[in-house]
């Protein structure tokens, strides 16, 4: 009886063993066993709609994961609030960074009242209640929201522990550091006229949250930001732009730096678009105008795991 019972456990515990030849499970996404993260684009007309609503920009079909997520760590979503209206948002979440991209009003969060206006940056950390939130605006009101759940799908886990404390950015400090650089005398010799967002909790990884990574970003009339690339998905937010701004965006480089056979993404003011991690991307403001834009990524946990593997193309010195 101990037998039987024994090899029947046996049985339960190997049935899942699988065994595969090097090269034929080292690449899963050249195999075809997983999906590479696709190019995407989501308009701004999606928080525009008379409603108010959480629009997740939801690609779990194309990453075949479970949804909603924009990558396999990330969620991005529009976020539109009617005037005297308020919505709760309720995530398995570590970190949720919100942009007011219109508009203004309060988050209600363990307790907390947390004012924002447009151009404001406010980052929730996951609470007694989850990650959970109530957000009431004055007048019409709309977000650009990423937050970390569909990482912790994947693992199985749920957040309990917050690892920094609720922050908000207000667009007077950004604007006023992002002016700071974009007039530094050596701006001319940087690939980018930008700021990152940290906080004093993530001193290793010098992040905005220990999973996200976020960029305040101008792009000066008649400029280049010259091909650079990483590891994580870039999750793209367009603020203000004329047209004649856009982003090239491909996996390779010529021997002159110059990205081979390249997607080309117009730019449209506060409408989204995807980044693909490996693929360089270089932007573009052939306008008259400053443009700016906010990418947001999984950084923070890539930065952490030492395998964000940033690279850039250099600009020749200017004197």
């Amino acid at each position: 009886m101990q037998k039987i019972a024994e090899t029947a456990d046996l049985k339960k515990l190997t049935e899942a063993a699988l065994h595969f030849e090097y090269t034929k499970a080292a690449d899963p996404i050249g195999s075809g066993a997983i999906s590479p993260v696709p190019y995407a684009e989501f308009s701004g007309q999606l928080h525009q709609e008379n409603a108010t609503a959480l629009i997740p920009l939801d690609m779990s079909e194309a990453l075949g994961c479970p949804g909603p997520a924009t990558s396999p760590a990330l969620c991005a979503n529009f976020v539109h609030i009617l005037p005297n209206e308020s919505l709760i948002t309720h995530f398995n979440a570590t970190s949720v960074l919100i942009y007011v991209m219109r508009g203004s009003g309060i988050t209600q969060f363990e307790g907390q009242e947390i004012p924002w206006q447009t151009g404001d940056f406010v980052v929730l950390p996951v609470g007694e209640a989850g990650c959970r939130a109530t957000h009431q605006a004055r007048e019409d009101s709309a977000f650009y929201l990423v937050h970390d759940e569909p990482l912790l799908r994947y693992l199985g886990a749920e957040a309990k522990k917050a690892q920094f404390q609720p922050t908000l950015y207000t667009s007077a400090q950004s604007l006023k550091k992002l002016a700071e650089v974009e007039h530094d005398a050596d701006a001319v010799n940087r690939s980018r006229v930008s700021v990152l967002l940290a906080n004093k909790d993530m001193d290793q990884t010098l992040t905005v949250t220990h999973t996200l990574w976020a960029m305040l970003g101008v792009l000066p009339p008649g400029t280049v930001q010259l091909p650079h690339r990483h590891q994580s998905v870039a999750l793209d937010l367009i603020l203000d732009c004329q047209p004649g701004c856009y982003s090239l965006v491909g996996p390779r480089l010529d021997e002159k730096g110059a990205i081979i056979d390249p997607k080309r993404v117009d730019w449209k003011p506060y409408s989204a678009f995807v980044t693909p991690p490996g693929h360089w991307h270089a932007h573009y403001n052939e306008s008259g105008q400053k443009a700016h834009l906010i990418p947001m990524q999984d950084a923070g946990l890539q930065t952490y795991l030492r395998s964000l593997d940033i690279k850039f193309v250099l600009p020749k010195k200017v004197d």
